[in-house]
């Protein structure tokens, strides 16, 4: 067999969010075991000292760098976007993996904390490293969303910049999987013709650390019948690799095929004004 075959992603580039734990880690070790060069990006090298030992005995002491990064400050992403840009290396795939859920407050940049860390901390770095992506083309941007994203009534563009108002956070918690859903497919729109693909996705349910946040007794109750991390990650790694979705742009996925997603998240008007609101906020 060659080593083209052993290693697909030879030579590619990637950088996965929130990696330390969960869904990210299995999706950085599995580019990695596919020969990717994959940088993970966390708020903490301590936490995701375990993970890194992993990628390394499994792909090799070089497969593997540690970034840090915490999406609720703006500051942390300018800073993880500059370290990683001043390398010089490609980046063919960005997956914004990283999220929270259940947790009530304010992000440190000045949002209800979701919607902060979600969405306008994947805004901010993509948008950062997205000229390096182009240049890198062929290359995939994979944002993790959720099939809460249907639950959610809109954006409430005034609630977005204040402290959470709900007790569980998980409507905001909706909201913020919204504007994934919306970012992403406004971002297809906006690379047509550069060669940079996108992509949203559910990974399902997931036992992951994501709830760590949501209150006892719910957190316990809400992970029966999750599925695993394992499953879990099938969704992103097939967005992210796979050959057949290289002509596809801008859509939604669940159980690795695509999927219609909510009624809001197919407003165009909703994800240009999300865009543009996006934008300023991050002046």
């Amino acid at each position: 067999m060659s080593s083209k075959l052993e290693k697909p992603l030879a030579g590619r580039v990637a950088l996965v969010t929130g990696a330390n734990t969960g869904i990210g880690r299995v999706t950085a070790r599995e580019l990695a075991r596919q020969g990717a060069q994959v940088f993970i990006a966390t708020r903490s090298k301590e936490r995701t000292e375990d993970a890194l030992d992993e990628i390394r005995a499994l792909a090799g002491p070089t497969a593997v760098e540690w970034l840090e990064l915490d999406l609720g400050d703006f500051a942390s992403i300018r800073k993880c976007a500059e370290q990683f840009l001043a390398r010089g290396t490609a980046l063919h795939l960005l997956i914004n993996n990283a999220g929270l859920a259940g947790a009530r407050g304010m992000s440190e940049s000045g949002f209800e904390l979701a919607f902060g860390v979600n969405h306008m901390g994947t805004f901010l770095l993509t948008s950062l490293l997205l000229d390096r992506i182009k240049s890198s083309a062929p290359a995939r941007i994979v944002t993790v969303a959720s099939r809460a994203h249907y639950r959610s009534t809109g954006i409430d563009w005034q609630a977005v910049r204040a402290k959470t108002a709900s007790r569980t956070a998980l409507p905001e918690y909706s909201t913020s999987k919204l504007a994934n859903v919306l970012f992403s497919a406004e971002l297809g729109r906006r690379l047509a013709g550069t060669g940079v693909t996108t992509y949203s996705l559910h990974p399902g349910v997931v036992a992951s650390d994501v709830w760590r946040h949501v209150p006892w007794p719910l957190r316990p109750l809400m992970k029966l019948g999750m599925i695993s991390t394992e499953e879990g990650a099938q969704t992103t790694l097939h967005c992210a690799t796979s050959a057949a979705l290289a002509g596809q742009s801008g859509l939604y996925y669940d159980e690795s095929r695509p999927k219609e997603p909510g009624r809001l998240a197919r407003d165009p008007a909703l994800a240009g004004e999300l865009w543009t609101r996006s934008e300023q906020w991050i002046r």
